[in-house]
């Protein structure tokens, strides 16, 4: 495959970036512009590493799933070794797709178009009507980088990715007692917000906006509290809740490593630090992050009992998780376009939880359901006020935005970033 030429941002661009006011939302262009879109694509959705599922989707040889990156489809299937493989869904004869399907089982990959059969790995292994002398090994599908951690399968569409390896340690690590590696998949949503992807994450890393939009997230959390409005009171119950907790974690391996109200700092714009995971204490009551904070499911992985508070882990710029002690929910974006992008939903469960006698998805899902689909509903309200003339970007609050902030901050790097 010919290598993607990476372009230097145009002059417009690079005056929109120039003209960009520090510590302010962003300016309108940057969630419409088609122009930027591209740059979106190339400088951030081709450049780095983006979550594209979960390990217990392929969990057996031939098992395999697809998802779209803009224009892109890739395969990420496991091969005869067990090896998790990710490819270009593209067949290197005239170009057609391979499997249409989401996902699958099959021994073989074999072009519905003139029936060119190519191994798991990508080998090419038939071409009928063609030459006898053909070099079939020059002929693969083309790979993509890929890496397993914890679970959560990964890909990068760079022709060098970045590092992966100090990703790989923190989330692997914090990742392991949760057991997502060998889960179940108990439900998966798929979404369409009509939003640019850019104010989906914005959402995502505040929780200003969560005390007058999310009535159940704030009764299991702490996290919509900041240095301006956390109390004496809610001092107390925070700290007797990560006290319990660390006295108890300790002794099963896990600690609690976000003790401060508000939420967690990410992403680091000044290291490119793109990948963070934390645990953090539940509201004392709350053994899962569910409707009325009881547990609906067996628990997940290692832990000894339900008191585990919640692990929490994101990625840019497409992956959160939440994950409580019975059950974890992940979230996957993904380009459609400058004002629309694909989300999916996973729940996931232990592995030999069974649906109705275990866990019922009725009280499974809502917590985060009704969650996320109320942030949806957000986005698109504000992509159609950004889309206005009369938009003008507002400051960003020191005590809640900070996140966003760093996020833009990172963003702006990215598109600025110079191919070497």
């Amino acid at each position: 495959m010919d290598r993607i030429i990476r372009h230097s941002p145009s002059s417009r661009v690079r005056d929109l970036i120039a003209r960009q006011p520090a510590g302010h939302a962003m300016l309108g262009h940057f969630y419409s512009d088609e122009e930027i879109y591209q740059f979106d694509c190339e400088r951030v959705w081709r450049a780095g590493w983006l979550f594209a599922g979960h390990s217990c989707e392929i969990p057996n040889a031939g098992d395999y799933f697809s998802l779209e990156v803009d224009c892109d489809s890739i395969l990420v299937a496991r091969d005869g070794n067990g090896q998790a493989r990710a490819l270009y869904n593209i067949c290197r004869h005239r170009g057609s797709l391979i499997c249409e399907h989401a996902a699958g089982h099959a021994r073989r990959l074999v072009c519905p178009y003139h029936r060119w059969t190519y191994d798991l790995d990508g080998r090419l292994l038939h071409t009928p009507g063609m030459p006898e002398d053909l070099d079939k090994a020059k002929l693969g599908l083309t790979p993509v980088h890929l890496r397993e951690t914890g679970g959560l399968i990964y890909i990068s569409l760079a022709e060098n990715p970045p590092d992966f390896d100090h990703a790989d340690e923190v989330l692997g690590t914090l990742a392991k007692p949760q057991g997502l590696a060998g889960a179940k998949v108990a439900k998966v949503v798929d979404y369409i917000a009509k939003a640019n992807w850019k104010l989906v994450w914005e959402n995502n890393r505040e929780c200003y906006h969560c005390n007058a939009n999310h009535p159940q997230y704030i009764k299991a959390n702490f996290d919509h509290y900041n240095a301006d409005d956390t109390t004496p009171r809610i001092r107390e119950l925070m700290s007797a809740a990560v006290s319990r907790s660390e006295a108890k974690w300790a002794a099963a391996g896990l600690a609690v490593s976000h003790k401060q109200p508000g939420m967690t700092t990410f992403p680091d714009a000044e290291r490119n630090i793109w990948y963070s995971a934390n645990r953090t204490a539940l509201v004392d009551g709350y053994a899962s992050e569910t409707m009325d904070g009881a547990r609906v499911a067996p628990l997940m992985g290692d832990y000894p009992d339900e008191d585990v508070g919640t692990l929490r882990m994101r990625t840019l710029p497409n992956f959160w998780n939440h994950s409580s002690c019975d059950h974890a929910v992940s979230t996957r974006l993904l380009p459609r376009g400058p004002q629309l992008t694909a989300i999916r939903v996973w729940w996931l469960v232990a592995p030999a939880a069974v649906e109705g006698r275990d866990y019922d998805l009725a009280k499974l899902m809502p917590f985060w359901q009704l969650t996320s689909e109320q942030d949806w509903e957000i986005c698109e309200r504000q992509q159609r006020g950004v889309n206005s003339r009369g938009y003008i970007p507002g400051p960003y609050s020191t005590h809640k935005e900070y996140n966003v902030d760093a996020f833009v901050r990172w963003y702006l790097k990215q598109l600025e970033a110079v191919e070497l």
